[in-house]
């Protein structure tokens, strides 16, 4: 048994059982790839994927359970790698945060400039992703940090902290009637609106506070940033709903916030790790610079306390 027969194992499941394109994945051959998954099943005595002639359709019940294995043997195999670096190269190495537009965009700027200043010497990989690849980037191990409002909360493999509160804000050119209006899901709904795509930046809340007052909202155009969401209120196509941190009234003459109550409640961003993942001391510092109140203590006790015992 060797480590590249358990890479096999895992990408083959991470490429839905197409062994080209695990060959691809791991620059090698699709030969050499069966010949490492026939030598293993050879080695344990027992077969691990389930076949229909020469096409792999799943796992057999070991495989499933070997699965489990692999990915924490792998995990564990990058941690020890980790931390060797972390203590011959203390201040030098590569930090991978996967996060949304809206984060890069708008929450991680300051972030990012006071974190560079700190470690000039830290390659920061600031890897813009939906809420669902950067999930699939933390449990890959690709990604250190994962910054979202959508999907990280709900994944058990990955342990996630609030890192701030927000709310959506209805936009419109300065002249439109809405402004005259008192602004409510029954007013909004009278207009065309354009505002996040599906799994984006609390779209499904907005969906839900909707739903609830018994409406169906005419949105006519989603995007995945706010940028495009401003760009078209700006040529009056459309109502907008974006995250109030997206606008600017001194960059954004073009529209303007219409006043009134937050319609469609608070959301959260949060900040994910994947359990038991190992973090060099400059990524506990940048989730520091994100949030005071998620020292390295805290993050630590909360990623693998067993571990901190």
């Amino acid at each position: 048994m060797n480590f590249q027969q358990l890479r096999i194992i895992r990408e083959t499941v991470r490429q839905n059982f197409n062994l080209t394109e695990v060959a691809n994945a791991l620059y090698t051959s699709q030969s050499g790839v069966s010949k490492h998954i026939k030598d293993l099943e050879d080695e344990l005595g027992v077969e691990l994927f389930v076949r229909k002639g020469k096409r792999f359709l799943g796992l057999t019940d070991p495989g499933k359970e070997l699965l489990t294995i692999v990915e924490r043997m792998l995990l564990d195999a990058g941690n020890i790698k980790r931390l060797a670096e972390q203590f011959s190269q203390r201040d030098e190495g590569q930090l991978t945060i996967a996060t949304t537009h809206t984060q890069a965009r708008y929450a991680l700027p300051q972030v990012v400039t006071a974190f560079k200043k700190a470690f000039p010497k830290v390659h920061l990989v600031l890897h813009q992703a939906s809420p669902e690849e950067l999930v699939r980037l933390l449990q890959s191990g690709d990604a250190d940090i994962g910054i979202a409002t959508e999907a990280v909360a709900e994944v058990p493999e990955l342990v996630s902290f609030p890192y701030y509160g927000w709310y959506h804000s209805v936009i419109a050119p300065p002249h439109h009637p809405l402004h005259q209006q008192t602004l409510s899901l029954e007013t909004l709904a009278e207009y065309p609106i354009v505002t996040y795509h599906q799994g984006f930046t609390g779209r499904a809340q907005i969906d839900r506070a909707f739903a609830r007052a018994g409406l169906v909202p005419d949105i006519v155009m989603s995007a995945l940033d706010a940028d495009v969401i401003k760009t078209y209120v700006e040529l009056e196509l459309a109502v907008g709903i974006v995250a109030s941190m997206a606008v600017d009234p001194q960059r954004d003459k073009a529209v303007q916030v219409v006043a009134g109550e937050p319609l469609f409640g608070q959301q959260t961003t949060r900040i994910a790790i994947r359990r038991g993942h190992y973090l060099r001391s400059y990524a506990y510092r940048f989730i520091e610079l994100c949030s005071a109140a998620l020292d390295e203590t805290t993050v630590r006790s909360a990623l693998s306390p067993a571990l901190q015992d």
